[in-house]
């Protein structure tokens, strides 16, 4: 019989994937079907998903609090529910503006995954980095499922079957969940199961949010803008007729994969050295990495993409290991949520970003640019981070 936290572990990182679904699903589907379906540019067609990228972000830190003052696997059972549902309304909707009200829908429950389930994995293990490495593999697979699957639903029947399949499935998960904690295989823990250490003052808490709500700006920014950069991209260089959409595919989910491979290697680290370091080091990587994705096309941009957008997901773990360290137990989901405000809410300006500046160029050059600045500017703001020496007895004050 699998044990609680096993079970809790999978749920949680069956849900990660799930929550990247209706995104990458989009963005995919924008160069290889939605353009041409609905007669609008490039840079009109991704707007349509703003409302629901800003819905993915804003809605976190309610999301948070009721899992605080609620239930953790309550507010579970309520992601797989609504995000199942609005991803199959997605869909059956019949113009722009439908599409658009379903994925801001979709967002706002997808939106419950991220506060809730990292603060729910944080609670129930002890090996925490490796753990949040694990799950992150999960964010990884969401991403190359939806390339994949994406390419061959529209192949096989039409774009509306890329929201409508998945939407299902997730549905049908969320119907298992509640059977679990029904049958008292989930249940609600109030506690850490690793004992946290000594407070720290709050002067140095607020001097960590303060970074870290810089960085997840930066971060969440860059990878806004690169989701619909590089199917768009890689349509341009590979085509976007039958053999092109297998390809596109293909090579996202790849990367993808590799991107979900990387937060394990990163979550390990993090247990082993001080976070801030594997932090600061994901971050100063990507700054050469950004500026050659403007400069490359073809296979080398697909190299260099897997390189850049590992770095950008390996860095994940350290960076929720940090928030935990800094937050207590009984407010870890609403600064969870807090984060992801920045990370996934304001940062949608990534979206027009990358909208504006192809349609303004017809390439990407400039905004990986812009993109590697961003970069910069999160690896000084994580140098003002509390010294390593620090990190073994810190645990938030109240």
């Amino acid at each position: 019989m699998i044990s609680k936290t096993n079970l809790a572990l999978a749920f949680s990182c069956v849900g990660h994937s799930y929550s990247h679904l209706f995104v990458p699903i989009f963005f995919i589907l924008v160069p290889l079907a939605l353009e041409q379906n609905l007669g609008l540019s490039h840079g009109e067609t991704v707007t349509l998903i703003v409302a629901g990228s800003m819905a993915f972000g804003f809605a976190a830190p309610v999301a948070g609090w009721l899992a605080d003052r609620w239930s953790t696997i309550g507010m579970m059972a309520v992601f797989y529910a609504g995000t199942g549902s609005a991803m199959i309304m997605v869909g059956l909707s019949e113009s722009t503006l439908m599409i658009s009200f379903w994925l801001a829908v979709t967002g706002m429950f997808a939106a419950i995954y991220h506060p809730v389930g990292i603060a729910w994995i944080v609670k129930v293990t002890e090996r925490t980095g490796t753990a949040l490495g694990i799950n992150g593999i999960f964010g990884g697979i969401g991403p190359a499922a939806a390339a994949a699957m994406t390419g061959t639903l529209v192949a096989l029947v039409d774009w509306r079957a890329a929201y409508i399949v998945p939407g299902v499935v997730v549905l049908l998960t969320g119907v298992v969940f509640v059977f679990c904690i029904f049958k008292g295989w989930i249940v609600e823990d109030k506690t850490d199961r690793k004992p946290p250490p000594a407070p720290v003052s709050k002067r140095d808490t607020i001097r960590v949010y303060i970074v870290l709500a810089v960085t997840a700006t930066c971060a969440g920014t860059i990878y806004q803008a690169t989701n619909p950069a590089l199917p768009k991209a890689f349509a341009i260089d590979f085509g976007a007729g039958d053999g092109g959409v297998a390809t596109v595919s293909a090579l996202i989910g790849f990367i993808y994969v590799m991107s979900g491979l990387m937060q394990v290697i990163g979550g390990h680290l993090a247990d082993i050295f001080p976070p801030r370091r594997i932090y600061l080091l994901a971050f100063l990587f990507q700054v050469p990495m950004l500026a050659l994705a403007g400069m490359v096309g073809g296979g080398v941009l697909v190299g260099v993409a897997v390189v850049m957008v590992s770095l950008s997901a390996s860095c994940l773990p350290a960076e929720n290991i940090l928030i935990a360290r800094y937050t207590p137990v009984h407010r870890r989901g609403l600064v969870f949520g807090m984060k992801f405000v920045l990370g996934l809410g304001f940062s949608s300006i990534g979206i027009f970003l990358e909208g504006r500046l192809f349609d303004a160029t017809g390439n990407f050059q400039a905004m990986f640019f812009v993109l590697a600045t961003l970069a910069g500017v999160g690896t000084l703001a994580i140098m003002l981070l509390p010294s390593e020496r620090r990190y073994p007895v810190a645990q938030p004050a109240e």
